[in-house]
């Protein structure tokens, strides 16, 4: 009877199962992979690794530019829209007065009776008084007309005041909108640089960084210094500019921090902004603006106090100290430091006037 029994069929079933359950590892390995921004390729090598993180540290530093430009734009539309509530607050309490003189008068005529002003002159005991009373009611009866007209008025005007503070409330509702979005692309980028920059041993990161480490110690240097170089302020082309450079010596070291304008921390057009502000001066806030804000220079005219810009996007600036360097803030990669104006793109100069 033995013999007659089927062999289990275990094969086909069992090698099929596991053969699914391989491909599909191996496709979740090979997804895992390809994933984008989320995972760093494990085969870069650590200048790969570097080269790519400084990549995403300028296109952060794009996307920043973008979010402190909608910024400054959310700002002054929250700052139009309170004005507009606080004038139309205004304008309705006086409405409110006025509409309660008008019913008290109102409420005056009504208890008045409305008598025919004919017997009114007939009953009165003082008929000279009631003539001179009736002239009275005339005129303060052209007032009321008046009144009531300025009412009217107030009443387009708030109305006109209501529809303007919807207007700004959709434009700031918008930025607050484009603003969730720049930082979604910074956050993102600056979060996988870190990543990149994570899997590189303490001894590859410095290999790395030995030119980034000397100009941090120098800049650390000059800022325990506290004062710029008698050259750098010097030949500046005027007391602002060379207020400006000695704001930026005193900032040496400071954290980079994307959107932030001081006093202990900056990122790129904040610095700059920082400086001339204890200047006494008011720039923009983004690179893109800050290049139009004063007169272009050539490269060969730079005098310390000038603002240089990099890449063909403006998306980075320095403020010129003299001998073909600048103090910046680089990235979150870097404190505020001294940096030779030829280790980037340059793209322009302005002169703040």
């Amino acid at each position: 009877m033995a013999a007659h029994r089927k062999p289990r069929q275990r094969s086909a079933g069992g090698t099929t199962a596991r053969t699914a359950a391989t491909l599909a590892l191996a496709g979740a390995a090979t997804a895992t992979g390809l994933d984008g921004a989320g995972h760093a390729d494990p085969q870069l090598t650590p200048e790969q690794a570097k080269a790519r993180a400084d990549q995403l540290y300028r296109e952060a530093e794009v996307a920043t530019e973008k979010y402190n430009g909608a910024k400054e734009k959310a700002d002054a539309a929250r700052q139009r829209l309170r004005d507009l509530q606080d004038e139309a607050a205004r304008k309705q309490d006086r409405l409110n007065s006025a509409r309660a003189a008008l019913g008290s008068v109102a409420t005056a005529q009504y208890r008045s009776g409305g008598l025919d002003p004919a017997l009114q002159l007939v009953l009165s005991d003082d008929p000279d008084g009631y003539l001179d009373g009736a002239a009275f009611a005339e005129r303060a009866g052209s007032r009321q007309n008046a009144a009531v007209g300025r009412v009217r008025a107030q009443l387009r005007e708030i109305e006109q005041l209501r529809g303007a503070a919807r207007i700004e409330l959709k434009s700031l509702t918008s930025r607050q909108a484009e603003l969730r979005r720049h930082k979604k692309t910074i956050t993102g980028k600056l979060d996988e640089a870190r990543r990149l920059l994570s899997r590189l041993t303490p001894e590859q990161r410095a290999g790395l960084s030995d030119g980034t480490d000397r100009a941090s110690r120098s800049s650390t240097a000059a800022r325990d210094g506290l004062t710029a170089p008698g050259s750098a302020t010097s030949r500046a082309p005027s007391s602002r500019a060379a207020q400006a450079v000695a704001y930026a010596y005193r900032k040496l070291g400071s954290p980079y921090v994307w959107g932030a304008t001081g006093p202990d921390a900056f990122d790129c057009s904040g610095l700059i902004q920082a400086a001339y502000r204890s200047a006494g001066v008011s720039l923009p806030r983004t690179t893109y603006a800050q290049i139009n804000a004063g007169r272009r220079v050539a490269r060969s005219e730079l005098l310390p106090g000038d603002l240089v810009f990099f890449y063909s996007g403006i998306s980075h600036v320095g403020i010129y100290v003299g001998d073909g360097r600048m103090i910046h803030a680089p990235n979150p990669s870097a404190p505020v430091r001294l940096a030779p104006v030829d280790e980037m793109p340059f793209a322009g100069a302005t002169r703040v006037s």
